[in-house]
């Protein structure tokens, strides 16, 4: 069944594009623009948010890692959630992924509007968002190698800022340049001047900035050498996570007091402009257009792979399965940016709520995807697999994970408004993709009862 999934792409991706596609992917607005509010929020202990989320996110790799080497998929883990657990699951995680996706676009959208409005405020913000989706769909639709030659420099860029921003944060730091310095840690109410409630409830917006780790998985069905590539491709992942974003929220503590961050402004724009270098925050502010591109740009890559996958199951819309002639997934690519064009609208309506709302939607996908990954590899374990890229610590690890994902979606409720109207969608969906299955598993019934019958005709 899974060779036809994986039929009509092309080996187009190498390993300098898978390495740089997964650093890419795990660097993206929720560090660019959602550390600000959060700062602005839980304070300098906002640090502990993401060395935890990393921890889990380091745990969902591995156990992507023994799942990808013991059978690499272009559907990843939808392929993997029918093999361990069963078709209804496969059906579930797969929707799930294509909300995340699509809410994460919504985000980076909305983003990349706001960014924009930074420099041309009369022009409309969902004008922007409009053109910046025409872009990243016709870059996708195009070619793998294009998106893949693209997404390599956006997320060149992406890394270099944050590398120049280590740098320079760790000279201020070090020599006390301004007000920097070890001490805005503990100054200006302490480390936890919000309390401890609040650090808890930056989870969901922590684990958002984390999510698209996995995409590194879906590529697998298009780069050649899989078993060489993707073991350094995730470890490679996992400890530039530690450093990108652990160590930038930490110097962000510490090179300006927590109190001189706020929400909707990019905390790396805040330092650069307080540098009193004219063209810095500029600098930094085109850098986080490009991240935000980068990301949507991924999006539309992973969905069109997964939604096609699942048409060829019958369990997406048939269209959505459909091949262009440059082996791009045409039918999934355009069923997303139809939900795209929805998020401008939000945008249009709501314009300072609409970036909250989907992130916390999107992260509603993130923990299914990742409690799907880490339950499925327990699943191989228990078959009595032995990889030779095992996940430390497993089974352990693995249900202490789940147990972290299960707070995460727990606590969205007492969060704010826009988290409880994330939570508030989960019974919407729940309902939506199990009646979907429900029709789904009708028409096979169907389909299985009528073949008896005309093969005693025939």
């Amino acid at each position: 069944m899974h060779n036809q999934t994986d039929e009509g792409y092309q080996h187009s991706l190498g390993n300098r594009q898978v390495q740089m596609i997964a650093i890419g992917g795990a660097i993206g607005v929720g560090l660019f623009l959602g550390a600000g509010g959060r700062l602005a929020a839980a304070g300098p202990a906002l640090v502990l948010s993401y060395a935890a989320a990393g921890l889990a996110a380091f745990f969902v790799m591995r156990a992507l890692g023994e799942l990808v080497l013991y059978r690499p998929a272009s559907g990843s883990f939808v392929e993997y959630a029918n093999e361990f657990i069963g078709p209804w699951a496969a059906f579930a995680s797969g929707w799930m992924y294509w909300v995340n996706w699509a809410f994460t676009g919504i985000a980076e959208l909305t983003a990349i509007a706001a960014y924009i409005h930074y420099w041309a405020p009369a022009f409309p913000e969902w004008g922007t968002a409009l053109i910046a989706l025409g872009f990243v769909m016709t870059v996708n639709l195009l070619s793998v190698r294009l998106f893949g030659e693209l997404e390599f420099w956006f997320a060149m860029l992406k890394v270099l800022a944050i590398v120049v921003f280590l740098v320079v944060g760790l000279v201020l730091v070090v020599f006390t340049v301004g007000q920097a310095g070890p001490q805005n840690l503990a100054s200006h109410g302490g480390f936890f001047p919000t309390g401890v409630p609040m650090v808890l409830m930056s989870l969901q917006s922590v684990v958002f900035a984390y999510a698209s780790i996995e995409l590194v998985g879906i590529t697998a069905g298009e780069t050649a050498r899989p078993h060489e590539v993707m073991p350094k491709a995730i470890n490679g992942v996992v400890w530039r996570i530690a450093i990108f974003y652990v160590g930038s929220v930490a110097l962000l503590a510490m090179v300006l007091p927590w109190t001189a961050y706020s929400a909707g402004v990019s905390p790396f724009v805040t330092v650069f402009s307080g540098l009193g270098v004219p063209w810095a925050g500029d600098a930094m502010n085109l850098v986080v257009i490009t991240a935000a591109l980068s990301s949507c740009n991924s999006g539309l890559y992973a969905t069109g792979r997964i939604l096609r996958s699942m048409a060829m199951k019958h369990e997406a819309p048939r269209f959505a399965g459909t091949l262009s002639s440059r082996h791009v997934p045409i039918g999934g690519i355009l069923f997303t940016a139809v939900m795209f064009l929805g998020g401008v609208a939000l945008f249009y309506f709501l314009p300072e709520r609409a970036f909250n709302i989907a992130t916390a939607a999107a992260s509603l996908g993130v923990v299914t995807t990742w409690g799907v990954l880490i339950f499925c590899q327990i699943r191989l374990r228990r078959s009595g697999h032995r990889s030779t890229f095992p996940m430390p610590g497993s089974p352990y690890t693995n249900w202490l994970t789940l147990g972290f994902l299960g707070l995460v979606v727990l606590l969205m409720p007492f969060a704010d408004q826009d988290q409880r109207i994330a939570f508030y969608l989960i019974p919407v969906l729940v309902v939506g993709i199990a009646g979907g299955w429900w029709i789904i598993r009708r028409r096979r019934r169907a389909a299985a009862a009528c073949l008896p019958q005309e093969s005693s005709a025939g």
